[in-house]
């Protein structure tokens, strides 16, 4: 174990969860990744750290994953709940079982993790930062996806509630807000031309959004940069969320 500073990101097997991962490590930190898909473990040795397969809905492989960690690297001083999932249906028939699994992962997930970690910040005297993602359908809505928006909405408000319960630990809680970003999540609008012409008409931008753009906020809130930012949601939407009305 060493003295380099320690970064546990989840879902980063691939889009913005890898590129905080290379965006961190780019920072100095020794990055640790974990992701329900086993191609995180080349990634993660592939940046210098390493990488854990964990299912972010499972709420005792959280535990053992911390436990891990601790025990071959040492404690986390930065976490970023990457980690989510969407089921899209329709609101009449949605199912509630996959309501559970969204919510399981996109906030059940984010708060255990950041628990974890937290407890351990303490314990250490680790003035640490968390960053969790959210999303701008913590604002608005999208009535196909109501578990997604559900859990992003809470997850903007736990974000909050962490940050002032740790305020006097000096840990530091945030999140970031994505719009339409240039993912596997908006695959299928990107190989549709009407689709994305129409995502774009409500982007005041006029583009999608890179993975690393949103990572690169990620390292700022994890950085000594962001050092008096707590309890904040940043939103990097292109101007989405400032728009009432679509751009022709």
């Amino acid at each position: 174990m060493s003295d380099t500073p320690i970064a546990l990101i989840s879902g980063a097997a691939q889009g913005i969860g890898l590129a905080c991962a290379e965006a961190l490590a780019e920072d100095g930190y020794k990055v640790i990744l974990a992701d329900i898909k086993p191609e995180v473990e080349a990634e993660g040795t592939r940046l210098g750290g390493a990488g854990y397969v964990c299912d972010f809905g499972d709420v005792d492989a959280i535990g053992t994953l911390f436990d891990a960690i601790e025990a071959d690297h040492g404690p986390v001083s930065a976490l970023v709940n990457n980690a989510g999932i969407a089921i899209p249906g329709d609101f009449l028939s949605y199912d509630l079982a996959a309501f559970d699994a969204v919510l399981g992962v996109n906030l059940r997930g984010v708060f255990v993790a950041t628990q974890r970690a937290a407890k351990t910040m303490v314990d250490e005297g680790i003035e640490g930062a968390i960053v969790n993602m959210s999303s701008i359908n913590a604002q608005v809505a999208i009535p196909a996806i109501p578990a997604y928006c559900a859990s992003k909405g809470g997850v903007m408000q736990l974000t909050k509630v962490a940050a002032l319960a740790l305020a006097k630990n000096n840990i530091r809680v945030n999140a970031v807000g994505p719009g339409s970003i240039d993912t596997e999540m908006m695959a299928g609008v990107n190989a549709n031309p009407q689709a994305y012409k129409m995502a774009m008409s409500r982007t005041p931008l006029g583009r999608a959004g890179s993975a690393r753009e949103i990572a690169d906020v990620v390292a700022f809130l994890c950085s000594s940069k962001s050092s008096y930012v707590t309890g904040e949601t940043i939103y990097v939407d292109g101007g989405r969320l400032g728009l009432n009305y679509v751009m022709s």
